[in-house]
């Protein structure tokens, strides 16, 4: 291979990731920029093969190559610390569960599982029920077939809230453990649903649980991020507002870095039980290089962690995700379990985010439903 190619082509993709880095810091909403928040691992990783790849050729450099290699390492710096939290280097946010309780009534086990709409193999995820026993089981994109199949778990998840539709975004909760008050709310469009419940711990402890699944920022669905970003952001307040212990877990079409989910976390109160452990990436099944995290559960600091987990393959473009939680406050007051803090600029942009979510949700559902007066 001719050496001046690999010269240039270090070089070249040293700017590539510079520029696609910098972009991913416009302000704006539109999916051509906030798709960038997404492959952040994949970016690094071409970043550090860059590096090493100019590095072989620094003798040949001059000025222009000196300020490139200058501008890969602030932009590598940037993605290191995107993704790094995710890691075993970091400190983790949530401390692990203390000794396995006898009777196991402190824990909690909630499955997530965005099972697509057109995937036939619903005996998987039943038979993924059967053998995992989750006492929450959390299903995105299911419609009356998945409906129809989940049907066989019922007499061991007496409660449920069913959702079903064609649109992508149907949802179904079954629960072993009693429910409080269920209500399906369209926070932002008229056909994208979420839940909202109380629900009864098996310690008799009562706590909301939040169901989310947002209309991610695509060509082919919501030009914007705004109606996903201000749905997040709308819930976390009202957590913290209301002083909630609360779970929130579903496909975010987000991911765990991005601007918003963070700014979620510090005005929610909610911990991530990612950080410190490990990458949990659930999307694309089919691509293993082109995967992040769309699938996550943020909890109140009332719990630790007993695992979080992957789990196999069930036909979907989604991995199934398991989360074990733990009830014990004490401990994690003890070993100072805190919550993310906020301050009046991440109030002030949350509001603002909320507001504009709200005009662009009406925008998006007249949109949607001049397309199913179009298809009828």
């Amino acid at each position: 291979m001719d050496v001046s190619l690999l010269y240039y082509g270090a070089q070249w993709l040293a700017g590539l990731i510079a520029f696609i880095t910098i972009w991913g810091w416009l302000p704006l909403d539109n999916w051509w920029v906030r798709g960038v928040d997404f492959p952040r691992i994949q970016i690094m990783v071409l970043g550090i093969i860059a590096w090493i790849g100019m590095l072989v050729f620094w003798s040949q450099w001059q000025l222009i190559q000196g300020l490139l290699f200058a501008a890969l390492n602030i932009t590598l710096a940037f993605q290191l610390k995107m993704v790094l939290p995710y890691t075993k280097l970091w400190k983790k946010e949530v401390q692990d569960a203390k000794d396995k309780p006898k009777d196991e009534t402190h824990q909690l086990k909630i499955m997530v599982s965005n099972v697509l709409t057109s995937n036939d193999q619903t005996q998987d995820l039943v038979k993924l029920v059967e053998d995992r026993k989750p006492d929450i089981l959390i299903t995105l994109e299911s419609d009356k077939k998945w409906e129809k199949a989940l049907s066989q778990i019922e007499p061991d998840y007496p409660y449920s809230v069913k959702v079903p539709l064609d649109n992508l975004y149907g949802m179904h909760l079954y629960t072993k453990l009693e429910l409080i008050d269920p209500v399906v709310k369209y926070l932002m469009i008229d056909d994208i649903p979420s839940i909202h419940t109380q629900i009864r711990l098996p310690n008799d402890k009562i706590i909301w649980l939040y169901c989310l699944h947002p209309m991610p920022p695509s060509p082919t669905e919501a030009e914007k991020s705004t109606t996903r970003d201000a749905e997040l952001l709308m819930v976390g307040k009202h957590i913290k507002e209301n002083n909630q212990t609360a779970i929130l877990a579903g496909d975010l079409n987000d991911v765990a870095w991005s601007k918003t989910t963070r700014r979620f976390q510090r005005i929610s109160g909610l911990l991530d039980p990612r950080i410190g452990r490990h990458f949990m990436n659930t999307f694309h099944v089919d691509y293993p290089f082109l995967r992040w995290a769309l699938d996550h559960l943020f909890h109140s600091a009332c719990f630790t962690v007993v695992n979080v987990e992957r789990l196999p393959s069930i036909g979907s473009d989604h991995f199934p995700v398991m989360t074990t939680l733990q009830y014990e406050p004490e401990e994690a007051s003890k070993q100072e379990q805190n919550a993310p803090t906020t301050d009046a600029d991440d109030i002030k942009e949350a509001d603002n985010k909320i507001e504009a979510g709200k005009k662009e949700g009406i925008k998006v559902s007249r949109e949607h439903a001049k397309e199913q007066a179009g298809v009828n």
